[in-house]
């Protein structure tokens, strides 16, 4: 039997590569054998350490929410400045194009959560994190004098990362009439409008 440190590091080399094969094949019809090929081991090692796929599968959607969340934390904690700050977020909030993977895992997983309650868990928990840290950027912004808001700021928040993740699933999904770069200036558009802050520069 391996050693728990052996364990630990052997399942989150299963984690990543169940991660890479639902970017590859996505997550219908996933099959242990996919994950298996992305690790380079036997489909029974596999088996041997997650003998039930759907544990596997939490941990991948576990695992894509911590990435995607502490990335945009700390994107955004490296900025004093309200604007720049807002402008950040908003930047590590949508994918950098069509074959982003921790947000290819995530709209994957997502669309999981509709058949499970232990998935919705984790996507309402996102949901509020990322609303939190627009939140805390709004709120900064505002009493520094910066921004105007002309609504409240969790409605402001709620309603930018509901934009993000309308336009990060058509840049995932390959919509060329919304590329990334565009999709960032739509989002930073509504912000503009709520905030009476300049966010997109000249062309």
């Amino acid at each position: 039997m391996a050693r728990p440190k052996e364990q630990s590091r052997r399942r989150g080399e299963l984690v990543a590569a169940a991660g890479r094969a639902i970017v590859r094949r996505g997550l219908a019809g996933l099959r242990v054998r996919d994950v298996a090929e992305e690790a380079g081991l036997s489909a029974g090692l596999v088996s041997y350490y997650y003998p039930d796929v759907d544990e596997l599968l939490l941990e991948v959607h576990q695992d894509a929410v911590d990435r995607f969340y502490w990335a945009r934390a700390r994107a955004a904690e490296a900025e004093q400045d309200p604007r720049r700050r807002l402008i950040r977020l908003v930047g590590a909030g949508l994918p950098s194009g069509e074959d982003d993977p921790v947000c290819r895992v995530l709209y994957e997983t997502h669309v999981h959560a509709a058949r499970s309650r232990t998935h919705a868990v984790l996507m309402t928990a996102l949901w509020d994190r990322e609303v939190s840290l627009y939140m805390a950027a709004l709120r900064h912004g505002r009493d520094t004098g910066v921004f105007r808001l002309s609504l409240p700021v969790e409605d402001v928040a709620a309603n930018a990362v509901a934009l993000e993740d309308a336009y990060g699933l058509h840049v995932v999904g390959r919509n060329t009439s919304i590329p990334a770069a565009r999709a960032r200036e739509l989002v930073l558009r509504f912000l503009e409008t709520q905030t009476g802050c300049p966010l997109v520069e000249p062309s």
